[in-house]
């Protein structure tokens, strides 16, 4: 199986989300099945079977991130540097467009989330910035057509 890149907080925050699932969660859920069983008929039980489909979720997620931490290839992004963008690299971009200025940050799939400025390593953005150095421009297919971006800065934070 392939190795799934990461930073340390994210996968220490997988780590924590695991440990979440299993301790509070799972126990949740097992009181949540027991109470509903003692409302009687469970082939008319809703309440049963929400908390049964809520378990299968549960422990799919759980499946998941056992699996995700077990083929994580964690990398310290502390210990980055260089003058080209690589995965872990926070990236200061300009469009050349709109002038608009974004900063983000190249993580693993199971990290990304743009609102907190990191992206996924796999994403369409991410794809054109590796192997770029500041003052290069990255040309980026979009849903809503291309787009291309100036490197402003790196930085290994």
């Amino acid at each position: 199986m392939e190795k799934i890149p990461m930073t340390i907080a994210g996968h220490e925050a997988m780590e924590m989300e695991l440990k979440r699932r299993k301790t509070v969660d799972r126990p949740s859920i097992v009181n949540a099945i027991s109470e509903a069983r003692k409302h009687g008929d469970l082939s008319e039980n809703a309440e049963y079977h929400a908390a049964k489909e809520e378990q299968g979720l549960n422990e799919a997620a759980i499946q998941m991130l056992e699996s995700n931490l077990a083929l994580a290839e964690v990398i310290d992004v502390s210990t980055l540097s260089g003058d080209r963008i690589i995965f872990g690299a926070t990236v200061k971009l300009v469009d050349e467009d709109t002038d608009e200025e974004a900063t983000y940050q190249i993580v693993g799939e199971s990290e990304a989330d743009v609102k907190l400025g990191k992206i996924s390593i796999s994403s369409p953005i991410a794809r054109a910035l590796i192997n770029k150095q500041v003052e290069d421009s990255a040309e980026v297919n979009t849903p809503g057509g291309g787009k291309t971006y100036e490197v402003l800065g790196i930085s290994f934070i």
